[in-house]
């Protein structure tokens, strides 16, 4: 059972996401929030395993509270859930230890595999944000020297797939390989790149012209 717990300062909101989390035999709320403090008290006494965040909250912002529970609990899986496309939250959010960064206007069948895609280890990224992310990244890294690296075919094909925003599933049928495979060939291209995320992977297909 995965435990999660809601954070946003409307109440209707919180209680319309409850509602859609709980009809998933494998999701339990165990709590809701309405600003960053209360989430930080609701992770002390609850110890969840997925956090969605909200991000303009009164007393607290979901940045700020992000950074803090990651400081203490950083097993915890923070998904921000949230209206603001805005560039500088992204950037913000992300950097101080979001596992995932997702709009409001999400479908429930998408915000559900959301929250069980975190729980495997993957950072979850809406599509729009994702490539206005790799394309902005990629802009701002634009004179850096690209690393001279050889990939075998299969490799290529992967960091194709990601530059368009494909996740490993999508990127497994479409190669007829398993989830697996996919997550060991994503593992060397990050050791042969030297980065540690897809968003890298992706921002190398870019300015290679891949995608």
């Amino acid at each position: 059972m995965i435990k999660v717990l809601l954070v946003d300062d409307t109440k209707l909101f919180r209680e319309a996401i409850r509602n859609i989390l709980e009809h998933d035999e494998d999701i339990h709320v165990v709590a809701c929030a309405s600003d960053g403090n209360e989430a930080i008290e609701c992770c002390d006494r609850y110890l969840p395993d997925i956090v969605l965040m909200d991000i303009i909250m009164p007393v607290k912002d979901g940045v700020e509270s992000t950074r803090l529970i990651k400081e203490k609990y950083g097993w915890i899986k923070i998904i921000m859930l949230t209206a603001s496309s805005d560039n500088e939250n992204i950037r913000n959010a992300m950097k101080n230890g979001a596992d995932g960064y997702v709009l409001k206007d999400v479908n429930p069948t998408e915000l559900i595999l959301t929250i069980k895609s975190a729980m495997s280890g993957l950072s979850i990224i809406d599509q729009n944000i994702y490539q206005k992310m790799v394309h902005q990244f990629s802009e701002i890294n634009r004179e850096s020297t690209l690393p001279d690296v050889h990939f075998t075919e299969r490799e290529t094909e992967i960091i194709k797939l990601i530059g368009q925003g494909k996740r490993n599933k999508e990127i497994a049928d479409i190669l007829f390989l398993t989830q697996g495979r996919v997550k060991n060939i994503i593992t060397d291209i990050m050791q042969k790149l030297g980065c540690n995320d897809r968003v890298q992977i992706a921002i190398y297909a870019v300015r290679k012209k891949l995608v």
